[in-house]
């Protein structure tokens, strides 16, 4: 008889412990879809303002073409055919000298309950050449050459996000006209200059107002790069091929400082070979607290929380000398299935911590009343609910941690199973299992 008690509780135990994954699994899916909702958030966002921005700039290119005749001798028939032919290059004068200084004004938008982050960003430019003699084009077939006008080029990654501009080249005003021309990068903006003198010295002035989401990038095609950005925004992450030289962080915003030459990057001979992929260097501005983030990382945990819960609650089970059924452990799984499902929800209407703290607050009181019934005293009920609060409130410290947020999780287990195993080391479960079910203890023949 005792046998068979034990292979039902153990298989109704099972079945329990399946429906609360299900339940967590379905919690996990609802999480995942919010995180896909954002996803399209963020793509709404782009499409109806602009993209991600980076810059490619300034430059002075000219467009040329060189005429020829391919000669092809027929020896048999004595006869000589003409091919006219064409070959179109681009020629590039890169900056031998540019300054950036840049202001990323954030400007969050929301599309339904998920917010994207946008900027609008200030940048004053400052470039020098001392001649552009790469201009200056030569046949490399014996052909002739037709070649524009020189133009001086910027490229950005959405031309949507242009809200203004101002050119002065040698002191002199210039007018913008839309597209770069830049086969990697063609949206932006060119000012052509036929009275360029390519044996002179350059000076460019340019202020440019930009919008753009999330991120900003720049292509360090420049002979010396120094860019300065500083914003109101306190998180900024960096990325690209190169990371501040200088940058610093408060809760009044950041400010970062980059200078790359161009022994250090290959992205000047990308640029004079129209390639799109190259070295750049970006920040974006991110959200350190992303609630559906750390929610997706708390479910992580829950399978682990549930089982220690369970182990706590057949360790009473046995010392209490009270009898639980599976049917309750399948309700203390879900109240903490609930929690999960509470934080995600509340996480979308409250601060996190807030939400954090009215989830926890509601399993702990909930589990405590529950505990204080199924065990039989207030006290022991209590204790429950306590238990399961400083085990949310330890979970909320590893999850505001970054890079050591598997560590400290890890170590959260362990200290709590080895606690349950430490107070649980005397007991002779033989004895009080036989004891709970009521049965005699067996003696050997």
């Amino acid at each position: 008889m005792r046998g068979k008690l034990w292979l039902g509780k153990g298989l109704g135990l099972l079945a329990v412990g399946i429906m609360v994954a299900a339940a967590l699994a379905k919690v996990g899916g609802l999480i995942d879809q919010r995180l896909g909702f954002q996803d399209e958030a963020r793509q709404s966002v782009r499409q109806a303002l602009a993209s991600e921005q980076t810059v490619l700039g300034p430059l002075l290119q000219r467009h040329c073409t060189e005429h020829w005749e391919l000669v092809e001798e027929d020896t048999e028939k004595g006869k000589v055919r003409r091919t006219p032919q064409e070959s179109s290059f681009v020629l590039s004068a890169l900056p031998a000298k540019l300054e950036v200084d840049g202001e990323l004004l954030p400007e969050p938008r929301y599309r339904g309950l998920f917010k994207v982050n946008t900027y609008q960003a200030r940048l004053k430019l400052k470039a020098q050449w001392p001649h552009a003699k790469e201009l200056l084009a030569q046949a490399q077939r014996g052909g002739q050459l037709r070649c524009g006008v020189p133009r001086l080029v910027l490229a950005v990654g959405d031309a949507r996000g242009i809200r203004s501009v101002e050119l002065q080249l040698n002191g002199q005003a210039q007018t913008a006209a839309p597209g770069s021309g830049h086969p990697g990068l063609s949206q932006g903006l060119h000012a052509e200059l036929p009275q360029l003198d390519l044996q002179a010295s350059q000076q460019l002035a340019m202020s440019l107002d930009l919008v753009g989401t999330e991120q900003f990038a720049w292509v360090p095609a420049a002979g010396d790069l120094r860019l300065n950005l500083h914003s109101s925004w306190p998180h900024a992450s960096y990325g690209g091929r190169f990371l501040p030289v200088r940058r610093e962080a408060d809760a009044k915003g950041f400010t970062a400082e980059w200078r790359v030459s161009a022994l250090a990057t290959r992205a000047g001979a990308d640029v004079r070979a129209g390639k799109m992929d190259t070295d750049a260097l970006s920040v974006a501005l991110i959200d350190p607290v992303n609630p559906l983030m750390l929610s997706e990382r708390a479910i992580k945990y829950a399978l682990l929380f549930v089982a220690l819960v369970f182990a706590a609650v057949a360790t009473t089970e046995l010392l209490g000398r009270v009898r639980v059924h599976p049917v309750q452990y399948l309700l203390v799984g879900l109240a903490q299935s609930l929690f999960f499902l509470l934080l995600l929800a509340l996480s979308e209407h409250l601060p996190f911590v807030q939400a954090y703290a009215l989830a926890t607050a509601a399993a702990s009181a909930l589990l405590a009343g529950y505990a204080a019934s199924l065990f039989g005293r207030w006290r022991a009920g209590a204790a429950f609910g306590a238990g399961v609060a400083l085990l949310f409130g330890a979970l909320y410290y590893v999850l505001n941690l970054e890079q050591t947020a598997l560590l400290m999780g890890s170590l959260l287990m362990f200290v709590v199973l080895a606690a349950l195993m430490f107070a649980t080391r005397r007991i002779d479960w033989y004895a009080m299992t036989q004891e709970a079910w009521g049965a005699e203890k067996s003696v050997a023949p």
